[in-house]
């Protein structure tokens, strides 16, 4: 399985258009190479780099196998949005105070459809996911304070 976006390569900088100072758009996604055996998808974001410790951007489930191409600011309809760090039901992009931070894409196959309350947080998904993950693909974007 693979993770990938047109509008950043892996290991690179993550344009600002998709960071809270610059539109905060959510980047364009493209998952290939997803096992025949996923019901679903899950999508975790999240900033090692964080002062405060990791930090989640962004997390969605309930995707279809078949939904591999999600669109910039738009996601499917059938993807449920859970609650990231700032407390909020979407995407939420970049803003280190200082330095160069680590954005770290996480698409997860998975057995199953999650059943899980839209303000739960990663620490829940990660949770529900765990003995269901068939495999695992990762983009990492960088952004400079």
């Amino acid at each position: 399985m693979k993770l990938s976006s047109s509008a950043f390569k892996d290991t690179q900088p993550i344009p600002d258009i998709y960071s809270i100072k610059g539109g905060n758009e959510s980047p364009p996604l493209s998952i290939s190479d997803v096992p025949d055996a996923a019901v679903s998808l899950a999508v975790i974001v999240h900033d090692p780099d964080a002062p405060s410790g990791d930090f989640t951007h962004w997390l969605f489930w309930n995707l279809s196998p078949d939904s591999t191409t999600i669109r910039q600011n738009e996601l499917p309809p059938e993807a449920i949005e859970g609650q990231n760090d700032l407390g909020n039901n979407h995407w939420d992009g970049p803003a280190p105070p200082s330095g160069i931070h680590h954005y770290i894409f996480i698409a997860y196959a998975l057995d199953i459809l999650m059943d899980l309350p839209l303000d739960s947080s990663r620490y829940e998904l990660d949770e529900a996911i765990e003995d269901h993950i068939i495999k695992a693909a990762e983009l990492v974007g960088t952004f400079s304070a």
